[in-house]
């Protein structure tokens, strides 16, 4: 192989790592945020019923459909995902702290606080923010639905209707 086609191999290389890094480090742009991904598949189109006693559930995919899992945790006192939303449902799970989620689609932009051991699903449809407002840390594990091979989310600007964040706080 010849220096000049190992040499464009490796630019390639280095242009790739380079583009999926930066494209990792913006998919978290919020601020004393920090996202582990664990994981993403595709599915080809399902269904899935089942009743029971207690529970009574009914998912429906009529298309292939990518599912990404991954862990954010959220400094104290502030840290938060930034304005956003999704091109796709997403369910978040609680799992250690308080979480205060604000979406631009009501009206009053008011705040649903959700503690550890509860989730809270988001349509991904509008601009919202996921904040940590305690004095602890907090941890959610959030799995997305979406069109294949798309991204998690989609940065937002400052909802007019919503609360103006200081950076951290």
């Amino acid at each position: 192989m010849s220096k000049t086609r190992v040499a464009v191999i490796l630019i390639t290389v280095v242009a790739s790592a380079v583009t999926l890094y930066t494209g990792l480090v913006r998919a978290a742009a919020g601020v004393g945020s920090h996202s582990t991904p664990v994981g993403r598949a595709t599915y080809d189109e399902f269904k899935v019923k089942r009743e029971m006693p207690g529970l009574e559930l009914e998912l429906k995919a009529r298309t292939d459909v990518d599912i990404v899992t991954q862990i954010i945790t959220f400094d104290a006192n502030g840290g938060n995902s930034g304005w956003h939303k999704h091109p796709g449902p997403v369910f978040i799970s609680v799992i250690s702290g308080t979480m205060t989620f604000y979406d631009s689609d009501d009206r009053d932009c008011s705040p649903v606080v959700v503690t550890a051991g509860h989730g809270f699903v988001d349509l991904g449809q509008h601009a919202h923010i996921a904040r940590n407002e305690s004095g602890l840390p907090a941890t959610n594990v959030v799995t997305y639905f979406l069109p294949v091979g798309a991204p998690t989310r989609i940065e937002q600007t400052q909802p007019s209707n919503c609360p103006s964040f200081a950076p951290g706080t």
